[in-house]
């Protein structure tokens, strides 16, 4: 196995986010407009055949990990036969997968047999007339019934991401909290974003009340994470099952252990969320190009990689390019 490669800032870049799709079977608040966005054309989707040689070419330079995210990645045809196909990668030592649940229950089975180990979830209310409001789809039953379907499957750790604005769900951040009592759930708290919300501002709540808010639950102890690297820090309470998350890209960015890259559902590789930096993986696949150069174009872009984000302020700098869903959750 190669040794992860290394950015200008000595990063070991190891994790690669996988999108296959835009499409989504939500309309969430704080993602997309409720009518829906325009599609891209099929033609610019990768194929799972360049979406595998992609994987094959980053792993063998060093990337040892792989998520596979969207839109939502399990309307995607197929996508069971894409995973086992990743999952067979040599060198490849973790693949996971984050969803909205909907289709989870029809899933959860076929994605472990798939060679996926890992499931993210996102979850933003336990209420579901408030789920109907927050993704704008009645769909709450589905969602839940996906997670436990996913529990019993053996899939672990089941991460749920419960994005916290204030007003909306914040009220229920101690009852989230409280899952990991009755499960070995990994319960993480993301703060808000600024992709869409106009008023961002006035929903967003920093990492720092929601440490406070969960500390009223019940003492919180330091926990180790499962993987190195990662964005959250983790929580434990005494005697529960599972574990906090603590996500703040935000108000105490994780820029300096940022170990990720991010290709697009078009084929497009970004090494920063927040930039607009892109580099074209799809035209040189389609053009013939070989391993060795698109190896190159993923080790200059590594190269380029920023050292931070460029909110400019702590909370309110818009990130124009391109909407969450476009680049892959």
């Amino acid at each position: 196995m190669p040794a992860p490669p290394t950015d200008s800032f000595h990063r070991k870049i190891d994790y690669l986010r996988l999108s296959i799709t835009d499409r989504c079977n939500l309309r969430c608040t704080y993602c997309m407009p409720e009518s829906g966005v325009a599609r891209l054309d099929h033609t610019e989707i990768l194929r799972y055949e360049e979406i595998v040689r992609l994987v094959r070419i980053a792993v063998s330079k060093g990337i040892s990990k792989v998520r596979i995210t969207g839109g939502e990645p399990l309307v995607r045809k197929d996508v069971l036969s894409l995973c086992e196909s990743i999952s067979r990668v040599p060198g490849l030592s973790s693949l996971s997968l984050t969803t909205n649940g909907v289709l989870l229950s029809d899933f959860a089975v076929g994605l472990l047999q798939a060679g996926v180990r890992r499931i993210n979830v996102s979850l933003d209310t336990l209420k579901p007339e408030r789920f109907a409001k927050i993704a704008r789809k009645d769909l709450f039953n589905q969602v839940w019934a996906g997670i436990m379907a996913a529990e019993e499957a053996g899939i672990s750790p089941v991460k749920l991401n419960a994005v916290i604005m204030c007003g909306v769900n914040d009220d229920e951040i101690e009852d989230l909290a409280r899952l990991t009592f009755r499960f070995p759930f990994h319960v993480r708290f993301i703060e808000l974003m600024p992709f869409r919300q106009s008023d961002h501002e006035s929903v967003f709540m920093p990492a720092s009340e929601i440490l406070e808010r969960l500390r009223r639950v019940a003492p919180l102890e330091a926990s180790s994470a499962d993987e190195s690297n990662g964005p959250a820090l983790y929580y434990r309470f005494q005697g529960a099952l599972g574990k906090i998350g603590i996500i703040s890209p935000v108000s105490g960015h994780f820029c300096p252990s940022c170990n990720r890259l991010r290709i697009t559902s078009d084929g497009k590789l970004r090494t920063c969320l927040f930039s607009s930096d892109e580099t074209d993986l799809r035209g040189p696949l389609r053009q013939g190009a070989p391993d060795e150069e698109i190896a190159a174009a993923l080790l200059a872009a590594i190269n380029k990689k920023p050292e931070k984000h460029q909110l400019s302020s702590p909370v309110f700098r818009k990130c124009i390019s391109r909407p969450m869903f476009s680049i892959g959750g």
